[in-house]
């Protein structure tokens, strides 16, 4: 083997490395999800502790894919693709690092919400519907990340308008319930900031999907308004 076959064969080790670190990184955030979304349909909040300390797991994974991106950087000096790859990742973990921050959110509005008891708000399966819908995509946005897919990719950017609608139309019911009776006003707007988490998880699905597309394709769709 000479020399450039090695580097060739060790810069290839290098980005695989870093991809399934990312993806490791995605299915810890994708469980955390569940996990919260669990403890508010079932009232077990008693791992709402797990969710908020596991969000240490998902922060480690963010410094060591951003050391492990610096390193390949400054030894390998990717070009074209390779860089685009690199960079899109940077970009990938911050989202997967945010989307743990959700997640962590919902946890504690569940916490919240079992605490004051009020069972005349909408049932548990509305947001657990919508929740999987996130989850969905999230999880989806990994596979073409791993595939670099960008055709699924698209796909999954689509799909985030369907989280935004099932979004607002849960605001809206959240709405007339705290009209009709005042005392749901405090849970229901717990409710409504664990939905916000969920549509927001749906948001940085979606970008995962178009840095997706920058990596395969090279082409930046970002608050350009156009279809992927």
């Amino acid at each position: 083997m000479n020399e450039s076959t090695h580097v060739s064969k060790q810069f290839d080790e290098d980005l695989f490395g870093l991809r399934t670190h990312v993806l490791e990184m995605g299915g810890l955030v994708e469980s955390q999800i569940r996990a919260a979304v669990g403890a508010y349909a079932s009232g077990e909040t008693g791992v709402v502790k797990d969710i908020v300390e596991s969000d240490h797991r998902v922060n480690a994974y963010e410094k060591i894919i951003d050391d492990e991106t610096v390193t390949v950087i400054a030894k390998r000096q990717p070009t074209a693709s390779d860089l685009r790859l690199v960079m899109g990742i940077t970009k990938i973990v911050t989202d997967l690092e945010r989307i743990g921050d959700e997640a962590k959110k919902i946890a504690k509005g569940a916490r919240r919400v079992h605490e004051h008891g009020l069972p005349s708000l909408p049932r548990a399966a509305d947001v657990r519907h919508v929740a999987e819908e996130a989850v969905t995509m999230l999880r989806d946005s990994l596979d073409c990340f791993a595939r670099l897919d960008a055709s699924k990719a698209a796909a999954v950017i689509h799909a985030d308008a369907k989280v935004d609608s099932e979004f607002k139309a849960t605001v809206r019911q959240l709405i007339t319930y705290m009209m009709e009776d005042p005392r749901t006003i405090s849970t229901a707007l717990d409710i409504i900031w664990i939905c916000r988490s969920i549509e927001r998880i749906g948001d940085h699905a979606k970008n995962v999907a178009e840095h997706v597309i920058y990596i395969a394709e090279g082409r930046d769709i970002r608050h350009t308004g156009k279809e992927a």
